[in-house]
């Protein structure tokens, strides 16, 4: 490996030499790695340059970590030999991918670092990523059993030695159009290339026939898991959640994980076996943690993951502590998921979705130092490769919490970017940035040109070889050319908004002449130049990142699955302003029978959000226009919402003839209430609430009441989605000039927790 990858990165690719056994002189005065354990380096050194090796060692006072390895430098006859020395052979594999990360490509041959004294191990001894190779993964259905190794033995080289396998049963279709061989065989392959590479296989199994308590059923999955098991040529860990996928309640989950743990160990005794609680609703949690308590001893440990209705906090305290917890962060979704993108602007939302490009590297070195204290390890949830630079964060902060993000990002750059000096620097500006560009408003965002100007700049002084058939420089065009894009085309739109609406209520005019002017101001509205010349550049990124990195961001082009499976390539042409509702609505407003009507109609067009006098509008969903929205915690304390109000949008389009401020709400998880507290009001007059209840096409009944007591509505579904509806304010909940709305669900619910959506709310004085 190590001499393969020196060879990829190197300018003149000559594979440098290897040899087996002692060091010995050479008539060149190259330098020399030797890699080997740390039992067997003085047997393979000169004599007369052990003594050194020896000392160095002792300075360095290595312990006996699995997976540690040393790195020395020692001179010899006008040389160097830089000694790698394993504990054990994943310390070998580790300290080759270390030594990797820091040599130098930018010259004609590589160049190693010089005077190193270096001694590491792992922190968290489990540090691993998922693999789905199904139909719904945005990239894993595409690649090979070459491309799996070459993905595999990026990770290792920065320290992973985990790598969990989706069973090829599971909530998903059995084949994908995009596969190059069956599933069962890549799967199997897969096994088989980690087993080579002496890191982790392990098994993420989802119980998903529909009733266990069947006889039939338990036999057919016990004999469905074992043909699996039987069949892997290396097995280390069993993974079964208790939902997502999945439905079966613990009662019956544990039993049947008993049968199956039996049969594991006939195959691989040394497996360990672990469970979730994901999915389980209230009463399912206290049955799971009952049967805890009564210290199952086939049972390894649990792990944590989405869909989770108690905290990773509150389950450590109820686990008995016998039991390791691990984590099971989702790392690739944007919403809709663990770790939402906070605040984010709902035109990313509604184009780019929830499963895009997504460096967020400053956020989960957060997240991964919110929780480390809680956990044995990680695997992360992924879907394919618009995570990756998150995984390699994961996977150093596992190897040492301490790393500076800029340090793995730099180091990141020199691996995939091919970037040394100052362009690796330019290039962590530019990861960092394309994070930073979802920060707040999308058109007050002034990072968004930077970000896509410092890539723009390291195109212009790429080689060839830096930029030639590589998916990771490719994804972060891709990403920086679509934010500035969508900056560039919402403020056209928006502009072109602005002029119609005001058109539609200009003073002294007929209705009819009003229409005109709007729809002419609509039509006028036109990408320039640049505009279009990043339309076109998405639309030619997109095929390169599906030619050379699997990524299907395209249904129509590239056989995704799913638009929601990162295909935001299909969402590039999709309007960002309420033109087609717009456009309905003013057809409705001309049929008015008389003039009056239709005036009337066009400035109730015109006047949406403030159809009254002193009337107080929040569009929830929108971070910037949500001023009475009560936070919460916030997700600096609380990264998965649980306290803290969410923003969210419905998986619809403003083609589909919605208002924005329909399409995005806020919503609250688990029993968390949705709360917007109003200060300020007279006292002395009566108010109405209105409420458009619009969003996802799943919902829960939501009961409103006013300062914690008062019943405006008791829980009622929407009739419609969306849904308008108004309700008076008893004068008694505002005789103190204040007000607090708040919308509760159900008790007790398990699943996702979400569904409580709320996407206006109008303050309407009588």
């Amino acid at each position: 490996m190590f001499v393969e990858e020196t060879a990829r990165r190197a300018a003149d690719g000559l594979l440098p030499s290897i040899e087996n056994g002692a060091v010995s002189a050479h008539p060149d005065s190259s330098n020399i790695v030797l890699l080997a354990q740390r039992s067997e380096v003085a047997a393979l050194l000169p004599a007369e340059i052990s003594l050194s090796w020896n000392r160095a060692i002792d300075s360095l006072h290595p312990s006996d970590h699995a997976e540690a390895f040393s790195i020395v430098s020692i001179p010899w006859q006008q040389r160097t030999v830089t000694v790698i020395a394993g504990n054990d052979v994943r310390g070998e594999l580790f300290g080759a991918g270390w030594l990797l990360r820091h040599m130098n490509f930018a010259g004609p041959s590589p160049q190693l670092p010089s005077h190193l004294h270096v001694f590491e191990f792992p922190e968290k001894p489990v540090r691993g990523h998922q693999i789905g190779y199904r139909f719904k993964n945005n990239t894993y259905d595409a690649w090979t059993l070459a491309q799996f190794e070459q993905g595999i033995r990026d990770l290792a080289i920065f320290g992973t030695n985990t790598i969990q396998l989706i069973s090829p049963a599971s909530d998903d279709q059995a084949t994908s159009p995009l596969f190059p061989a069956p599933a069962l065989d890549t799967f199997l392959g897969i096994s088989k290339i980690l087993a080579k590479y002496g890191l982790d296989c392990d098994l993420y199994y989802p119980e998903m026939r529909k009733d266990y308590t069947d006889p039939a059923a338990l036999e057919a999955e016990l004999k469905d898991f074992e043909a699996l098991v039987r069949a892997m040529p290396r097995l280390d860990a069993l993974y079964v959640p208790g939902g997502d996928p999945g439905h079966t309640s613990p009662e019956v989950l544990f039993p049947l994980m008993a049968r199956e743990v039996e049969v594991l160990h006939r195959y691989h005794p040394q497996a360990t076996v672990w469970v979730s609680a994901q999915g389980f609703n209230r009463e399912q949690y206290e049955r799971f943690y009952t049967l805890l308590d009564a210290h199952p001893a086939w049972l390894t440990g649990v792990f944590f993951g989405p869909q989770s209705r108690d905290s990773f906090f509150t389950q450590r305290k109820r686990i008995p502590a016998q039991y390791a917890m691990q984590f099971y962060p989702d790392i690739g979704h944007t919403m809709h998921a663990q770790f939402p993108v906070p605040q984010w602007d709902p035109i990313f939302a509604l184009t780019e979705g929830r499963e895009p490009i997504c460096p967020r590297s400053l956020a989960f070195n957060d997240i991964y130092h919110h929780f480390q204290q809680l956990h044995s390890g990680f695997v992360t949830y992924s879907e394919g490769v618009n995570d990756d630079v998150n995984k390699i964060v994961w996977s150093q902060l596992g190897w040492s919490s301490k790393t500076p993000i800029d340090t793995i990002l730099g180091e990141y750059a020199r691996m995939f970017l091919h970037r040394e000096g100052s362009q690796q620097q330019l290039a962590v500006r530019a990861i960092r940035g394309l994070e930073e560009d979802w920060n707040g408003p999308i058109l007050a965002n002034h990072q968004i040109p930077a970000t896509l100007q410092t890539l723009e700049t390291l195109e212009r002084d790429s080689t060839p070889a830096q930029v030639k058939a590589n998916g990771p420089w490719e994804s972060l065009l891709y990403r920086a050319f679509y934010d500035d894009y969508l900056q560039r085309k919402l403020g056209r739109e928006r502009n072109a908004e602005a002029g119609a609406l005001s058109a539609l209520d200009q003073a002294g005019l007929s209705s009819a002449d009003r229409v005109a002017a709007a729809r002419r101001t609509l039509a006028a509205s036109k990408p320039d130049t640049v505009e279009q010349s990043e339309h076109d550049r998405l639309f030619s990124l997109g095929g390169q990142l599906f030619h050379d990195y699997g990524l299907q961001l395209s249904v129509r082009l590239y056989g995704a699955s799913n638009w929601e499976r990162g295909a935001n390539l299909d969402r590039v042409d999709t309007p960002l302003t309420e033109t087609a509702w717009l456009n309905n609505a003013i057809d409705v407003a001309l049929k008015q029978p008389e003039e009056s009507a239709r005036l009337q109609a066009l400035h109730a067009l015109t006047h949406w959000q403030h159809p009254t006098p002193d009337s107080i509008y929040d569009d929830l969903g929108d971070p910037a226009n949500e001023p009475h929205l009560i936070r919460g915690l916030g997700w600096e304390q609380d990264p998965e919402m649980y306290d803290t109000a969410n923003d969210g949008i419905a998986d619809r389009t403003l083609a589909d003839g919605w208002r924005l401020s329909w399409l995005d709400y806020a919503e609250t998880l688990y029993e968390k209430p949705l709360q917007l507290d109003y200060s300020g009001l007279d006292p002395h007059r009566t108010y109405r609430i209105r409420v458009t209840y619009a969003g996802e096409d799943f919902a829960l009944p939501l009961r409103l009441v006013a300062n914690g007591d008062i019943e405006i509505h008791p829980a009622r579904l929407r009739h419609s989605n969306p849904e308008t509806v108004e309700f008076p304010i008893p004068s008694s909940a505002v005789a103190g000039g204040t007000l607090s709305l708040s919308w509760t669900g159900p008790e007790g619910s398990g699943g996702s927790g979400r569904g409580r959506q709320v996407a206006e709310v109008w303050l309407l004085p009588e």
